[in-house]
């Protein structure tokens, strides 16, 4: 998609801290981290959301690129969290399917608190 900043940065027409670039995949640092390693894992190939007839094999890279990329950053050890927000009540921000790879510091405990639906 032509306005799709994740399709951008795939595409090479917006740069990017890229951690990792393979067959339909690419990794790379977020801009606004939430953890002193935050990285995303695209698909090269735009998915608004998991939802979106993506391929069981795309699934699979994104999954399993995720340890990888924990092991690159230093974060296996310690541990991290993968995160997918799909979808507007979940708080995607970005219309291209996307996993969070973040870590770095201890993270809270518990339940994710909902904003009110009022």
């Amino acid at each position: 998609m032509s306005d799709c900043i994740f399709c951008m940065i795939a595409n090479g027409d917006i740069p990017a801290r890229i951690v990792l670039d393979e067959d339909g995949i690419l990794a790379f640092d977020d801009i606004a981290p939430q953890g002193p390693v935050h990285t995303l894992i695209i698909p090269k190939h735009h998915y608004a959301h998991m939802g979106d007839d993506v391929p069981a094999e795309v699934m699979e890279a994104l999954f399993s690129a995720a340890p990888r990329i924990a092991q690159m950053k230093g974060v296996a050890e310690s541990g991290y969290r993968v995160i997918v927000n799909n979808g507007r009540d979940a708080a995607q921000t970005v219309g291209h399917l996307h996993v969070h790879v973040i870590g770095g510091k201890p993270m809270a405990h518990g339940m994710v608190r909902f904003e009110s639906a009022e």
